[in-house]
């Protein structure tokens, strides 16, 4: 599973140009999963994510967690996270994972994060076009892959 964190004043997205779903402060995730994703790759993830320490304390220190601030999460699947570039100049999207396999782990995913948050998580749909409105606070973007546990 590949994730990229992004510390947000706030997220907006549009899905086949109607439904509108938003979030104000917290974390928009772009989910990736690929083919060779498990069950354990879930829970790590989403644990990691809750307690990830990327917003500022009193003292202006990235010392607390979306846990700490009762911050608000957004997760939107995105297969593009597997692309490979390596050949040509058309990505190829190999490893990521079947909708079949992919969407019941998105799923899986939204719930042990809102377990490890103890609320509701917003998302997108999975496999609808979406257009996505946020403002990243910081900057602050994380890259977290699931295969290589840095």
């Amino acid at each position: 599973m590949r994730a990229i964190i992004q510390r947000v004043q706030y997220a907006r997205i549009t899905i086949n140009d109607n439904i509108q779903r938003s979030i104000t402060c917290g974390v928009c995730i772009f989910l990736g999963i690929e083919h060779e994703d498990q069950a354990g790759d879930i829970d790590w993830l989403a644990a990691k994510i809750a307690r990830l320490r990327i917003f500022d304390d009193g003292d202006g220190k990235m010392n607390l967690s979306l846990q700490d601030i009762d911050g608000e999460a957004l997760v939107v699947s995105q297969f593009t996270l597997h692309a490979s570039t390596k050949k040509g100049n058309r990505p190829s999207w190999i490893r990521a994972a079947v909708p079949e396999i992919a969407e019941p782990m998105y799923a899986q995913f939204v719930l042990h994060l809102q377990d490890h948050l103890k609320k509701p998580v917003t998302t997108g749909e999975f496999g609808a076009h979406m257009n996505i409105e946020l403002l990243n606070d910081g900057p602050v973007t994380i890259f977290i892959d699931t295969k290589n546990r840095e």
